[in-house]
């Protein structure tokens, strides 16, 4: 009898291991540096975020990078359980629930140290060439405005060294995703650059868990209940420390 006795207590913590292997929380997200990449520490800084957050709140997890249509559609079709970078969409309810912000992404102007400009509305900014990247989406009153001198370029790293080299008068990005391209910079274009006071726009950053998910709703509400821990007890800010914010 005790041989049964041990045997199933075998079976049981067998069974119990592979349960939580399932139980498992598979993240997705797209390349977009610093926030989250999979060649970065931890996957980037929002990845580390959410990762240790749900962690807190009792759920392992595993993060896997793929194109953003990609992700988008896996959490729509329940592939995905959480979309790491979801800026709020009204459709996007129809695919997962939203947790609060945990983040906030500003978008900002940044023109040369000697350049004498300021930009309190886009009219201010009708005389000055402005790198911008090709395809990229920064606000609606922005893209719409055609009186602005948009000078298309491949990528935020050409558009600040033009803007260095005094090629043009004005570029803009997300902040943190400027900060972590000008650390990569050259001291002669880091320091030759800064930013504007006044944001453009700004959009709160979120998860995305799927509704598909039976979950969902404790997933998002332990993970808004551990941020706001993690930013009483100083654990965010490390993090954001952690990753040159």
């Amino acid at each position: 009898m005790p041989r049964l006795h041990r045997a199933c207590a075998l079976i049981g913590l067998l069974l119990l291991t592979q349960s939580a292997a399932a139980e498992k929380l598979r993240l997705v997200a797209d390349a977009w540096p610093p926030f989250t990449d999979a060649t970065l520490v931890n996957g980037g800084l929002a990845t580390d975020i959410v990762s240790t957050a749900l962690a807190r709140a009792g759920y392992a997890s595993e993060f896997e990078q793929v194109p953003w249509a990609r992700a988008l559609l896996g959490v729509g079709e329940g592939r995905y359980d959480v979309l790491v970078n979801a800026w709020y969409d009204k459709a996007r309810t129809q695919l997962g629930q939203f947790s609060n912000e945990y983040l906030l992404n500003r978008i900002r102007f940044i023109k040369r140290k000697d350049a004498p400009l300021e930009y309190n509305t886009l009219q201010q900014l009708h005389m000055y060439p402005i790198a911008v990247v090709r395809g990229y989406a920064y606000s609606a009153e922005f893209d719409g405005d055609a009186a602005l001198q948009k000078v298309p370029v491949h990528n935020f790293a050409m558009a600040v060294r033009m803007l260095a080299a005094d090629r043009v008068k004005l570029t803009l990005e997300d902040e943190y995703v400027a900060r972590y391209y000008l650390a990569r910079e050259s001291s002669k274009v880091r320091n030759a650059v800064e930013f504007l006071p006044k944001p453009l726009s700004e959009n709160s950053l979120h998860i995305l868990v799927s509704l598909k998910n039976p979950e969902h709703a404790q997933i998002v509400a332990g993970f808004d209940r551990e941020i706001a821990k993690m930013k009483a007890d100083g654990s965010y800010d490390r993090l954001m420390k952690q990753h040159g914010m």
